[in-house]
């Protein structure tokens, strides 16, 4: 299916037909839309207008539209529905982890009032469940519905049970095989079940080799062991082994998205989940605390170039390299810690000890130091620079840079082993921490050389 494109005509052109209640002519015109489709049409229409529009597709679309909305917006959107058309226009057609999702959002009385007219008692009972778990868990992410059979049957009574709960799963990837106390034993394809007999024991087919976690097991780790063996589904079992739900990639392709999203905002110095289309104070609450970081460096850093003052008097061509040691320096602390920090995200940094990481990075960094001290070095007597100053602009810049390369290096695996998002290190933080340490170096060289007047 190819891309829709929400042209501003085509917004225009909706909310006419919404306005005259045209239901057959928007049926026609959004007939090829995607629930993602839907959800970027909440921003151009009024909650009415929403409303309207949800409520005249199959409940099916209807729901996924309602799941891909953003939380505040679905919230927004459900405020004034009754509790009796929420379940009946969304929730019954949903799968039991999105329903909890949705659900979960609520305030608690709008929760016990939808739950209060679910009439499917084991749906109503799955969602409960679902509503015990922490939403960053396994057991938060899992759906209810999957197929699962018995170690001790045939190939002909594990297609049955298929053709039996087909239609309350959306996708079959694997049928669960336990025992008769419900501890997961294996898996078996749908391929395996099509190709052998009726009458053949699948004891004999079943895949004993399966991952699984257990529902307490954090978001991020499924999403790490769906990724790295491929998964396109994965069993939650609980304590004691017995099944309790299955996870689909579709929600861990959240998961890697909202985790990727929270760290982009941390680098970038912002302390909290936002949207460019959230109101001024979340907005202004999560920066302001990075900015206010910012400030105190900054005034620290004054205080140093202060501390300096009389050098800086005897020797104002130093000022001139200030803020090149500066920016070269937070350049290097934010490329040195990303990649920590990516390879944490991604448990990707190996066996490696922290010796010999710091240890890599510090032959980087001296790798790095050499080739643009030389080049700059080069600049400055090209320019007719005196020797004193180019050797001291030169020296500094690759002590810098060595200084910066360990530094983020070490803050990012630091923060990880006290349990801390590393991803606090970068942006921010280090430029801060390296523009002080970078001026103290930079101008502590300079004066060195400047006063032992050596060329």
């Amino acid at each position: 299916m190819e891309q829709t494109i929400i042209t501003r005509e085509f917004i225009e052109l909706l909310i006419d037909l919404i306005d005259n209640q045209d239901a057959a002519q928007i049926l026609e015109l959004v007939k090829d839309f995607h629930s993602s489709d839907f959800a970027a049409l909440y921003d151009e229409l009024e909650v009415e207008q929403v409303r309207y529009l949800l409520f005249l597709l199959d409940k099916e679309t209807a729901g996924d539209v309602l799941v891909e909305l953003e939380d505040d917006e679905r919230e927004e959107f459900l405020e004034n529905i009754p509790a009796e058309e929420i379940v009946e226009q969304f929730i019954n057609e949903m799968d039991s982890d999105d329903a909890a999702d949705i659900i979960g959002d609520l305030p608690e009385h709008r929760q016990e009032e939808i739950l209060s007219k679910i009439k499917d008692l084991e749906q109503a009972g799955d969602i409960v469940d679902l509503l015990n778990y922490d939403e960053d868990s396994a057991g938060g992410l899992m759906a209810k519905e999957f197929i699962r059979v018995e170690e001790d049957w045939n190939v002909g009574h594990c297609i049955e049970e298929i053709r039996e709960n087909a239609e309350d799963v959306e996708e079959i990837y694997f049928v669960y095989v336990t025992d008769s106390d419900n501890v997961l034993r294996g898996i078996i394809s749908l391929k395996t079940l099509i190709l052998n007999d009726w009458n053949q024991p699948i004891l004999e087919l079943i895949d004993r080799d399966v991952k699984s976690v257990k529902t307490d097991a954090d978001a991020e780790t499924v999403a790490n062991i769906m990724e790295k063996y491929d998964l396109v589904a994965l069993p939650v079992v609980d304590s004691i082994g017995r099944l309790v739900g299955r996870i689909t990639i579709d929600d861990v392709v959240d998961v890697i998205r909202e985790a990727a999203e929270k760290d982009y905002q941390m680098i970038s110095g912002i302390t909290s989940d936002v949207e460019s289309s959230d109101k001024i104070w979340p907005l202004t609450r999560a920066r302001l605390p990075w900015l206010l970081i910012g400030l105190v460096g900054g005034v620290f850093g004054s205080r140093v170039l202060e501390l300096f003052e009389g050098e800086l008097g005897l020797y104002p061509q130093l000022i001139f390299f200030i803020p090149l040691i500066a920016s070269m320096a937070g350049n290097v602390g934010i490329q040195s810690s990303s990649i920590i920090v990516q390879g944490l995200a991604s448990n990707t940094l190996g066996l490696e000890s922290t010796p010999k990481k710091l240890m890599k990075e510090l032959m980087v960094g001296l790798m790095n130091g050499i080739i643009t001290a030389s080049l700059l070095f080069g600049y400055n007597m090209l320019s007719d620079s005196s020797m004193d100053l180019t050797v001291a602009v030169s020296l500094s810049l690759m002590s810098v840079i060595l200084f910066a390369s360990l530094f983020g290096t070490m803050i990012p695996l630091f923060l990880n082993k006290v349990n801390v998002d590393p991803a606090l290190a970068t942006g921010p933080f280090i430029t801060t921490i390296n523009d002080i340490m970078s001026a103290l170096i930079y101008l502590n060289i300079g004066k060195i050389i400047f006063e032992a007047n050596l060329f």
